[in-house]
């Protein structure tokens, strides 16, 4: 059963509206992936040019595999491997997947996150949702309620209480296809 605060986050995504919640490593800002208007204005208070992307966090492999076109199974397999968890990956992304999701990229990043709150959050949305860091571009990412709120003295629309995990800094991303570390 979702606690308040998850059902309170899911009315704000669901009206288009942007949430801040504990992650693997730090603080994330979250909205609605389909909500165009929801996604500009997540990218205006990050101060972050939208040419970049984006990446998508789940629950599960269910919740993100339309925004991605097939690849080998074995390579599948292999990303299914590190999941849940503190991977993200780098998919050629699927017609489906719009444009203020990729960026300037024919790719959208996904990660199936363990965290309990993404976990929560993702299930009771019934979907992914965009997962950024919690800073403005060129700072630091914000690892406390009182750092995101230096940040964002406004702005964001609701903030899900919680720790982050135990990672020491933002997950890797890999690319699917070559396997090459990207970050």
């Amino acid at each position: 059963m979702a606690s308040k605060a998850i059902n309170t986050a899911i009315k704000v995504l669901q009206s288009g509206g942007i949430i801040a919640y504990p992650t693997e490593a730090v603080f994330g800002l979250g909205c609605d992936p389909a909500n165009q208007a929801a996604v500009e204005r997540l990218l205006q208070l990050k101060k972050r040019k939208a040419s970049k992307g984006l990446i998508l966090i789940a629950a599960s492999w269910d919740q993100v595999k339309c925004y991605t076109k097939k690849v080998a199974p074995e390579t599948l397999q292999e990303v299914l491997k590190t999941w849940p968890g503190p991977f993200t990956w780098v998919f050629p992304s699927s017609k489906k997947t719009p444009k203020w999701i990729t960026g300037d990229h024919d790719s959208v990043a996904i990660r199936v996150s363990a965290h309990p709150v993404v976990q929560a959050l993702c299930n009771e949305f019934n979907g992914a949702i965009v997962s950024t860091s919690a800073n403005i571009a060129d700072h630091l990412p914000a690892k406390t309620i009182p750092d995101l709120l230096q940040q964002f003295p406004c702005g964001i629309d609701f903030i899900v209480p919680g720790n982050i995990g135990k990672e020491a800094k933002p997950t890797q991303i890999r690319d699917v296809k070559t396997r090459s570390l990207i970050r």
